[in-house]
């Protein structure tokens, strides 16, 4: 809160309230519609998974039927707007599916988890063939296999389609789904005459549901290909390379380019030093000490008989360890552990960095400050703390009801370090 300000809750349930204002705040972009958002809202049961999944899926698949209809009657702008809040609807409907599957006895399988995602991804597709801007699906060699992605040129100001421009990477979050690259980034960077790009990193999205492929702390090696692919297309302009990266990607950007130099500034939206304290804060003092103790039998046998009669946090915990790779709690929270900023590693960070500090940070509170008092012993030229406020209507973890300030203050800041 600030002074005592804060946005009127949606839902008492706090993970319903997070999701429904990142629903609203799509609006701004036009990945959502104020009425459709408030009429799901209304028949939602608070706090019932079952019933959050059902409604959302309802207003998309409703959503769906129309642009179906009118992609082929050839009204491709409209079906095109459609496809995008499609897309955004079976996102929000999938938020909650582990939780719907969890109101069983049983763990959640994924099973409709990856349904609902498959909807989402499909509509998105469809929106980047109709869509009146110019965008493309691209491969990027990763390894031994490639990474799925889509590519956008912007229109603004005209020019030859092959003209070098800034370029956006978008870095999406542990679980964010592809519109977020939408609503987070994108849109605002080609409304500014950027080229933008989006990928599926490790544990993300395509990757993780198609692919299997887990997460990496080591995000260097994620961000190296997508630079290498970037740089052999004659549209980017090699020097004009900036990184955006929201959620956990606040951890993995500023990691990136402590090795990966060939970045010209970075966003963390927030900053984010030690992604594990976000699961830790939740476990009992004894819980952590038998990890300490590496008695991984005893720590997944007593979170079992904990998870038995907590079907939410059952759901909860399922959704955390899956891009994980794991299934064991004990793996999921050493393998959490490994991804920290340690000082040596923040002290190679040579580009500018701007690091965003919301009120009501939830997942990482106070860690976008601790980053920026840290990078001061950077090589970074340039350190900025933009700071997000509940009176604002910009508070919580990555501003979800706040994109027109939030979009306006970074690519500000952009524009000012990379001028096109």
């Amino acid at each position: 809160m600030y002074r005592g300000v804060a946005m009127q809750a949606l839902f008492k349930d706090d993970d319903f309230d997070f999701l429904a204002k990142i629903a609203l705040g799509a609006t701004y972009h036009r990945a959502a519609d104020v009425g459709e958002v408030l009429s799901t809202v209304e028949r939602i049961r608070d706090g019932h998974a079952r019933s959050w999944v059902a409604e959302w899926t309802a207003t998309a698949d409703r959503l769906a039927a129309e642009a179906d209809a009118n992609a082929t009657a050839g009204h491709a702008g409209t079906a095109a707007r459609q496809y995008l809040r499609v897309s955004m609807y079976y996102s929000l409907a999938d938020g909650a599916a582990d939780g719907a599957d969890g109101e069983a006895d049983e763990t959640p399988d994924g099973s409709l988890f990856a349904e609902l995602w498959g909807r989402h991804r499909a509509a998105w597709d469809h929106f980047v063939d109709l869509t009146g801007q110019a965008a493309e699906r691209i491969e990027i060699p990763y390894e031994d296999t490639t990474l799925p992605g889509y590519f956008f040129r912007s229109a603004l100001p005209a020019g030859p389609a092959d003209e070098r421009r800034r370029t956006l990477i978008f870095n999406n979050g542990s679980d964010g789904p592809v519109t977020a690259a939408w609503v987070q980034g994108i849109a605002d960077a080609l409304a500014r005459g950027w080229h933008a790009v989006t990928f599926d990193g490790p544990g993300q999205n395509a990757a993780l549901v198609r692919q299997g492929i887990p997460f990496r702390p080591d995000w260097e090696h994620v961000i190296t290909p997508v630079v290498d692919h970037l740089l052999t297309r004659p549209d980017v302009d090699p020097a004009k390379i900036a990184l955006l990266g929201v959620s956990q990607g606040g951890y993995w950007v500023p990691r990136s380019v402590a090795f990966e130099h060939r970045i010209a500034a970075i966003v963390a939206d927030p900053g984010v030093v030690e992604v594990s304290a976000a699961m830790f804060r939740h476990l009992p003092n004894h819980m952590i000490k038998l990890i300490e103790a590496g008695d991984r039998r005893r720590f997944d046998k007593e979170m079992a008989l904990a998870l038995k009669f907590a079907p939410a946090m059952r759901a909860t915990l399922a959704s955390r360890m899956r891009p994980y790779g794991t299934t064991s709690p004990y793996e999921f929270f050493t393998k959490a552990r490994e991804y920290v900023l340690t000082d040596d590693v923040i002290a190679r960070i040579a580009c500018p960095v701007l690091v965003t500090d919301p009120d009501d940070e939830h997942f990482w509170p106070g860690q976008s400050r601790e980053l920026y008092d840290r990078l001061a012993h950077a090589k970074t030229p340039v350190r900025t703390l933009i700071r997000f406020t509940a009176r604002e209507g910009a508070d919580t973890h990555c501003e979800p009801a706040g994109n027109a300030l939030r979009g306006e203050r970074i690519f500000d800041w952009l524009d000012e370090r990379i001028p096109a």
